[in-house]
């Protein structure tokens, strides 16, 4: 059975009857069921495609709005999380299945989240005709796709550093693969999962004004949410009605991080890799209460146990043991004829999406696109060095002081979810009003929502440093730049290197919307691969889309293969506990 004591959020203890505490909670419980129930409700009332979903700039209905927007994030969250487990599981251990995995990992991850939001809109209206869920589902999906890249990097990183000592006692206990997963690479992986969930429930919001305002078969769908209400501000250039907006987002967060992170990062910390106690953690007061009810521990761990029988028809038993949980000898000619399977196929794709763009461009336009991309390239490039430089020793600094943790937390993530398109138009005066050159000053928009991927992985990279690692380090004397060098860039480079490969395809992502501006009848464009997607899309020559698309799929898996990986290997042969 899976290892409840370990994953449960509270000490095992049956009663019969509930306490105070418990009657102090039932509120707090039956408030959210009935908020959540109602919020589902709403997303499967029927619609028919061309009707007008009102949405009304009122502030009053700002907290309806609120709650259709976070349940979307939080389905979409649910589903990420799946999909990184298995994504995680499948990559660090089948080598195979990593051959393909990882590539198409980076793929998706350059491919704009507009592409897949266009993309899948008709077929989800089509599978639930008449109703507005189908609606729902392309936006939820859309959502989606900001968050699960993130989260599954985050886990293959830690499957693929989990320190050797404890790979060794999993062998010694002879553990099977289920097992092996659920009792030490999910522990271990945990409290970075959680930072990189943070991540994504932030950077979900950057999206949010694209998911929920849709276009299809020339009809504009609004989805009633914080993000069609930004939209229709927007078009009528309310900037009280955006401020609005903001404060609700502030509010969100604040009740997502103190009702559901914050409880879960406080404990997780018992996750953390180390031999002696923790110095200090991150606190909950929710967490303190519900370790103080009875009733509700009663119920939390008869779920746990409904969750573990479910979970006991996948395991896979042999004598205590499992295949996967032994030495495998590689079948080097497998491998070499599944590597020429795969290569086959690359060769293939290239042939096909070579022909059709070389029959409708020409050779000089597929020049001129890479070299676009060398634009691109050099600005994501040191943007991507610029935040490391400052976003690494905060990070580190942060996560290793855990009551300033708690309070920069729902700060950060504030400044995280911060619409970073929100800022365009003020980009667009300023660089307008001064005369400066586009090319430079347009550059900075990249990073402004993708730097957080840096300094959230650091924090969960600092914050899993073992104690007893930190008081070495305290004993040998380590200060200034040996400190760096020895301790404290090893301790997190791992971390560092998936926040660094996020941000980076992100960045890519974000230069489409970075690199041509518009604000009223002005439009800002500066020489770069992004800007050459945004205008083809706009003037919707579909050719030189794909042709955009493409060249910069190969340069976000170039990028990846020769540099994001490389630091990878290192991080794991060398630079982890």
């Amino acid at each position: 059975m899976m290892n409840l004591d370990r994953f449960q959020f509270l000490p095992r203890r049956v009663v019969d009857t509930g306490n105070r505490w418990d009657w102090a909670l039932l509120p707090l419980v039956l408030s959210a069921l009935i908020l959540l129930g109602y919020g589902a409700s709403q997303m499967a009332t029927p619609y028919q495609v061309g009707t007008q979903l009102p949405i009304t700039l009122d502030p009053i209905w700002l907290p309806y709005y609120l709650l259709r927007t976070m349940l979307r994030m939080f389905i979409a969250l649910g589903f990420s999380l799946v999909f990184a487990c298995v994504f995680a599981a499948l990559a660090a251990k089948v080598r195979a299945a990593e051959k393909v995995l990882i590539p198409m990992l980076d793929i998706l991850q350059s491919i704009p989240v507009l592409g897949f939001l266009s993309i899948t809109i008709t077929g989800f209206i089509a599978l639930f005709p008449g109703n507005l869920l189908g609606v729902e589902c392309a936006s939820i999906f859309a959502i989606f796709c900001s968050q699960a890249w993130n989260m599954a990097f985050s886990l293959y990183q830690s499957f693929r550093t989990v320190p050797s000592e404890l790979q060794e006692a999993s062998r010694i206990f002879q553990l099977s693969g289920w097992h092996r997963f659920w009792r030490l690479e999910m522990p271990y992986a945990m409290p970075g999962l959680l930072w990189n969930m943070m991540m994504s429930m932030s950077g979900g919001w950057f999206f949010v004004v694209a998911s929920e305002a849709i276009s299809v078969s020339n009809q504009n769908i609004k989805l009633p949410g914080i993000g069609s209400y930004i939209s229709a501000a927007i078009e009528a250039r309310n900037l009280g009605a955006i401020g609005w907006a903001i404060l609700a987002m502030l509010i969100g967060i604040l009740l997502y991080d103190q009702l559901f992170f914050r409880p879960l990062l406080a404990w997780a910390d018992k996750f953390r890799f180390e031999e002696t106690g923790s110095t200090g953690g991150q606190s909950s007061w929710l967490l303190t209460w519900l370790r103080r009810t009875d009733r509700m521990q009663n119920m939390m761990l008869r779920g746990f146990s409904v969750i573990d029988r479910t979970f006991v028809y996948f395991r896979k038993k042999h004598d205590g043991t499992s295949i996967m949980s032994r030495q495998r000898t590689h079948n080097s000619t497998a491998e070499r004829v599944w590597d020429a399977v795969i290569a086959a196929l690359t060769l293939f794709a290239i042939y096909r999406l070579s022909h059709f763009i070389l029959g409708e461009v020409g050779i000089a336009e597929v020049g001129h696109v890479f070299l676009l991309g060398f634009y691109t390239l050099l600005r994501v490039m040191i943007l991507i060095a610029l935040a490391a430089v400052v976003w690494v020793p905060v990070g580190v600094w942060i996560g290793m002081n855990p009551r300033w943790a708690d309070r920069l937390q729902a700060v950060a993530q504030f400044l995280a979810a911060f619409p970073a398109n929100l800022t365009f138009p003020l980009a667009v005066v300023v660089i307008v009003k001064f005369n400066l050159h586009p090319d430079i000053w347009l550059s900075p928009l990249i990073i402004l929502g993708t730097q957080w991927y840096i300094l959230f992985n650091v924090i969960a990279g600092a914050s899993n440093i073992p104690t007893e690692l930190r008081y070495a380090a305290r004993n040998l004397g380590l200060t200034g730049w040996l400190k760096w060098k020895r301790y404290m860039l090893p301790a997190v480079f791992p971390s560092f290197v998936t926040g660094a490969i996020t941000a980076s395809g992100g960045s890519w992502n974000a230069s489409i919307v970075s690199e041509y501006v518009t604000w009223g009848n002005t439009t800002l464009e500066a020489h770069g691969l992004g800007s050459y997607i945004a205008h083809m899309t706009a003037v919707g020559d579909f050719p030189r889309i794909a042709l955009g698309i493409g060249v910069m799929c190969v340069f976000v898996m170039g990028l990846n293969h020769f540099v994001w990986r490389r630091l990878y290997r290192l991080a794991e042969e060398r630079m982890h506990f």
